[in-house]
């Protein structure tokens, strides 16, 4: 994978805004469909949340593939989008679309906040829960960098070492029953009186060595250089202090469309309104994943796969008038397509 050079405009068939696993998908039947592509996200990698927050999460809802992490996943579909050899363009944000006047062009230019243009025909909304942004843990933010993370990274990290992971969500009890069998000590310290993590996490995270503190919350960190304690308020006022050189806040975030809401869809919340074809209320422009809304609307990975490739054969034939929406048997397709090495 390259990332193409940030100065540079484009011109490609079609533009997919997010390199989550949906826009990773339809990158890879846009190829099929023998599309030129951009693939374009405000983050510096592909994989959008499954690297930004879960990378080593397992996940066990993908079809053929019984347990796979999330930065596994993300490197067989990065495998798999290279086939479309798409223009990478990581680490912007697509902030305003206009339609171009009618002649020989491109339909559509879309320019990103570092004022890259691209001319397009026809786009693919693949941006999950939009932009992200962590909820903050104040009392934290000392350390930020020096031991303080707002998400799980490498385990390997977190080896031998004294852990605290504040929350009680589902990250939180996650990254706890997988932190846990390397790390020397664990706390689980959340404000409320119960977890609210799936109940067979809860009680598997019960039957581990962790010390779990409820009705409570970090009212400190301490350290020179790096994290070293963590003081902890109990709800009877009582406070605590206890050893930490890792941190991790799962607290959950904030999400927003950004620039995206302002472009003409039909909007239903934070969600963009699609039909069966994906197509959005803006000619041109499909929507796929977590992004959309419809009714009987399915929020797992395993449907957004079927989302892009409804979306992108679709697009094919709207670029392509008179081409079927059945793009033909991938066997065949792919004995002429070049296969790109694994990452």
């Amino acid at each position: 994978m390259t990332v193409t050079d940030r100065l540079g405009d484009l011109d490609a068939d079609v533009l997919i805004v997010g390199a989550g696993p949906s826009g990773l998908y339809a990158a890879y039947y846009a190829g099929l469909r023998e599309l030129s592509v951009v693939l374009l996200d405000s983050l510096p990698e592909p994989g959008g949340q499954l690297m930004a927050l879960y990378p080593q999460k397992p996940i066990y809802d993908v079809a053929g593939l019984p347990a796979v992490t999330g930065a596994e996943l993300t490197r067989a579909l990065t495998v798999q989008a290279e086939v479309a050899c798409p223009a990478w363009v990581l680490g912007e944000q697509a902030m305003m679309l206009l339609r171009n006047p009618p002649g020989p062009g491109r339909r559509f230019t879309v320019t990103t906040d570092q004022g890259r243009h691209m001319c397009i025909d026809g786009v693919v909304i693949a941006a999950g829960i939009g932009s992200f942004q962590p909820r903050r843990l104040d009392a934290a933010e000392p350390h930020l960098g020096c031991g303080v993370t707002y998400s799980l990274g490498d385990l390997a990290a977190y080896r031998d070492r004294d852990v605290v992971i504040v929350g009680g969500g589902d990250s939180a009890v996650d990254w706890a029953l997988m932190v846990e069998p390397v790390a020397r000590s664990l706390t689980v310290v959340h404000r409320r009186r119960i977890l609210r993590a799936h109940p067979r996490s809860v009680s598997q995270l019960r039957q581990t060595g962790a010390r779990i503190l409820l009705d409570s919350e970090v009212i400190a960190t301490h350290g020179e250089n790096r994290l070293e304690a963590v003081a902890v308020r109990h709800r009877d006022g009582t406070e605590r202090r206890f050893p930490a050189d890792a941190l991790i806040a799962a607290l959950g975030h904030t999400a927003t469309l950004g620039p995206l809401a302002t472009w003409g869809f039909e909007l239903s919340g934070r969600q963009i309104v699609v039909d069966e074809r994906m197509a959005t209320t803006l000619p041109g422009a499909f929507a796929i994943g977590d992004v959309t809304a419809y009714r009987g609307k399915v929020r797992i990975m395993a449907v957004g796969f079927g989302e892009a490739a409804t979306a992108v054969n679709n697009l094919a034939t709207e670029l392509r008038p008179g081409e079927p929406v059945f793009p033909g048997h991938s066997t065949d397709l792919m004995a002429t397509a070049t296969i790109p090495e694994p990452l």
